[in-house]
């Protein structure tokens, strides 16, 4: 009895597989493509050959299809595309439809669009479906023209295509641009003698393959070398922002009018003199002279010395002395160039502080080292230096004796926000010689052995010390 219920299930199981394989589904489209996909209405032959795969588990319907081709003129082409399977088997599970198209002669160049019409499946299935109208895929890159059949004429398509869109300034366009960083109703020209304009700022390319150019048909008031305008003089200015026609492309042009007023002005601004400030009371904040100009009314001062001085607004804030130096810069706009960059500074005194410092006036360096002692008048911590290299060194406050020879050495004060850095130098003159210990080795090689003597000796290349 548990045998016949497992073989049971088995069918069971079987039957419900066999059922899910052969769910309704709709006609698939394997592939739909033509050859060549250009013509040339000048060449001996004109002829493109389409083929159509449809595939069904219980087979096609349909005897033939019909193709349209479109273009954007609304021309229209047709044929009509018939099975290659005969006779004729309606439960042939993949089916091929073949057509070819003779284009004629008169037809205006462009890029047609291909469209097949529906494919449905066998009836017999118990069910059918259509696959909807079939369009073609992409066939190659060219911007505006991926997909169709390409019919040219003397080698030109001849594509009306918006190859560029702008300028980002006009906002009655309503154009979405790519870049929307650089193409904004705020990025707009300078129309004033003495500017440059560059349509590459304010037009945006659609097709990589080719570029922007520009002419101008009022050379007085602007000129052009191709690529931007100068303006010349007051006057109104026409030009012309273009792509120029290529074998694929006709020529796409925006003329524009625009009026060219005088040139702009730079800024000269009024910078008074600050008064020297002491260290006392620091942090303190100073009120900063008002600056004012037409460009942007008034001018706020920067610090190019934060460690000194900050600037906030119409103060300044005194952290440490030193010199504080302000700078101050209008930027351009529409109607003024930048101004110079002005520089206004002041000194912040620090309170004075002095460093005794002696040195014995000779050692021998046979002692190795010397304790340094300073003090300064500030109670701060002195540190040490020399530039008698190879005679002797520091190492925090000792000083270490190399060899004979005058040393020099330099304690400084590094000073604070209200100090003022202080230095005091002294020499000392070094006699005699270090005494060093020298010690030997013995070195062996086989049977041959060598002494070396010195400070640090080492065995020669190939010998090892004796042990």
């Amino acid at each position: 009895m548990k045998i016949k219920s497992i073989l049971l299930s088995v069918l069971l199981v079987a039957g419900l597989s066999q059922n899910v394989a052969y769910a309704n589904v709709k006609p698939v489209v394997e592939s739909f493509a033509f050859t060549p996909s250009e013509v040339e209405l000048f060449s001996a032959d004109t002829k493109a050959v389409f083929e159509l795969v449809v595939s069904h588990p219980n087979g096609i319907e349909n005897i033939a299809t019909k193709v349209s081709l479109t273009s954007s003129r609304g021309d229209t082409l047709s044929l009509q595309l018939t099975r290659t399977d005969s006779p004729v088997n309606t439960t042939l599970n993949k089916v091929t439809f073949k057509g070819t198209l003779t284009v004629p002669r008169d037809i205006y160049p462009g890029v047609y669009s291909v469209a097949a019409d529906s494919v449905k499946n066998n009836a017999s299935a118990g069910y059918q479906y259509e696959t909807g109208k079939i369009i073609s895929g992409k066939v190659r890159n060219t911007v505006g023209a991926e997909n169709g059949l390409v019919v040219r004429s003397n080698g030109e398509i001849n594509l009306a295509y918006d190859t560029f869109v702008g300028p980002s300034y006009d906002t009655t366009l309503g154009i979405a641009f790519n870049d929307v960083s650089k193409f904004n109703s705020s990025n707009t020209p300078i129309w004033k003698v003495g500017e440059v304009y560059n349509p590459t700022k304010y037009f945006e390319l659609r097709v990589p393959s080719l570029s922007i150019s520009i002419s101008s048909s009022t050379p007085t008031v602007c000129s052009s070398n191709g690529k931007e305008l100068s303006f010349l003089k007051e006057g109104g200015c026409s030009f012309a922002v273009f792509t120029a026609k290529t074998n694929d492309y006709a020529s796409k042009t925006s003329n524009q009018t625009v009026t060219i007023t005088s040139a702009r002005t730079k800024t000269i601004l009024a910078i008074e003199k600050f008064a020297n400030q002491t260290s006392k009371d620091l942090p303190k904040s100073i009120e900063t002279v008002r600056v004012y100009s037409a460009a942007e009314g008034y001018v706020l001062p920067k610090s190019a010395t934060p460690s000194v001085c900050l600037a906030i607004g119409f103060f300044v804030r005194v952290v440490s002395g030193g010199t504080c130096t302000l700078t101050y810069q209008t930027a351009e706009t529409a109607d003024y160039l930048a101004s110079d960059l002005y520089t206004v500074s002041f000194e912040v005194t620090r309170d004075p502080q002095t460093i005794t410092f002696t040195l014995p006036s000779t050692a021998n360096v046979s002692s190795k080292s010397l304790a340094l002692t300073s003090t300064a008048s500030s109670g701060a911590v002195v540190a040490y230096s020399t530039t008698s290299t190879g005679v002797c060194s520091i190492t925090g406050s000792t000083l270490n004796l190399l060899t004979s020879g005058n040393c020099t050495v330099t304690a400084t004060q590094a000073g604070t926000s209200t100090l003022a850095p202080a230095s005091a130098t002294a020499t000392v003159m070094l006699t005699g010689a270090v005494v060093t210990n020298k010690k030997s080795i013995t070195c062996v090689k086989g049977k041959s052995t060598k002494k070396v003597s010195g400070t640090n000796p080492k065995c020669p290349k190939g010998y090892k010390i004796k042990k």
